[in-house]
């Protein structure tokens, strides 16, 4: 049985860019029975740039809504949140005596920002170390992981070759799956949906919050009546995720043809979300209303992630003579 492991940082509510290109296929990969899943809220990693405790237990119950709400069996598996596992950042400590200054220098997560220094806290420039903690915790054998991760896996693999080359045999070296399928998704200015740019579209949003991002997509100047191609245009872009194939051609077919405006594209696709996701809006709902349910949900994850956090860091600190 492959142990998968994935983590999502408590910075936001999941927008929809997150539920496709990382939540619907971890819980996918999660309904095999050959995998055993862990994931856990990053809520650790997200007090890099989140000092708000309230903003931050806000975020952390979204997160755990959402997850829930788009089918993660959490009593099959183990759900659970990373500062709850205390565990990990005294491996974390262990494993920063064993990485090199350089290594963490040239990670993409310290020089995209290293331009100002002043303004670098050192949980941005140690966050590969702590991410490799998460894995290495829980014996991981298998991370799925974006393009933009890769490079966090692989320190995190140079880390536990180090460690096993001078103790031997301690952690699993675990293998990173990048879904090739898995495309980027457009936000409403067309760059990759992103918090950062304020280009997200929220699917558990309330109806009018909902609708008013969707309104926002940029679009060209071409009239009601124009003929347009659909290829190029943000709205199409996005229902084309998310819709059946013959849903989209429909909506192909009306953009080539004209007479059908950028409004008009809008609205399909707001009913089409509305529609779509009316189960899973519906339960997200219920959780968040029902704040001890999700807590619940939780400690019983922490208890059994605790358990294989604690025999892990045994084995670790029995090697380093502790």
């Amino acid at each position: 049985m492959a142990r998968i492991l994935t983590g999502i940082q408590s910075s936001g509510k999941p927008h929809l860019g997150n539920i496709l290109g990382a939540i619907k296929p971890s819980v996918q990969l999660s309904k095999d029975s050959d995998n055993q899943s862990l994931f856990f809220i990053a809520d650790l990693h997200s007090l890099i740039n989140i000092k708000d405790s309230k903003v931050r237990n806000e975020n952390t119950l979204a997160v755990a809504a959402s997850w829930i709400a788009m089918g993660f069996d959490y009593d099959k598996n183990y759900f659970y949140r990373q500062s709850k596992i205390t565990e990990v950042c005294e491996l974390a400590w262990y494993l920063n005596c064993f990485t090199p200054y350089p290594m963490l220098s040239n990670s993409h997560s310290f020089k995209d920002k290293s331009d100002n220094l002043s303004e670098i806290n050192s949980g941005l420039f140690t966050y590969p170390v702590l991410m490799a903690a998460d894995i290495l915790l829980y014996d991981s054998d298998i991370v799925p992981v974006g393009k933009d991760q890769k490079q966090h896996l692989e320190i995190t693999r140079d880390i536990a070759k180090s460690f096993n080359h001078n103790y031997g045999d301690t952690f699993i070296v675990p293998e990173s799956k990048i879904d090739k399928n898995v495309q980027t998704i457009p936000g409403t200015d067309g760059r990759k949906m992103s918090k950062t740019y304020d280009n997200t579209i929220d699917i558990f949003a309330d109806e009018k919050l909902l609708k008013k991002q969707i309104m926002t997509i940029v679009t060209d100047s071409k009239g009601l009546e124009d003929k347009k191609n659909p290829d190029s245009c943000n709205i199409f872009n996005i229902f084309k995720l998310i819709a059946s194939e013959s849903e989209t051609e429909k909506m192909r077919k009306k953009y080539i043809e004209g007479g059908y405006g950028y409004g008009h594209a809008k609205t399909h696709l707001l009913n089409y979300i509305l529609e779509l996701y009316k189960d899973e809006r519906k339960l997200f709902s219920e959780l968040i209303k029902n704040q001890d349910h999700l807590y619940s949900i939780l400690e019983k994850g922490e208890k059994k992630a605790k358990i294989i956090a604690r025999k892990v860091l045994d084995r670790v600190r029995s090697k380093l003579g502790y």
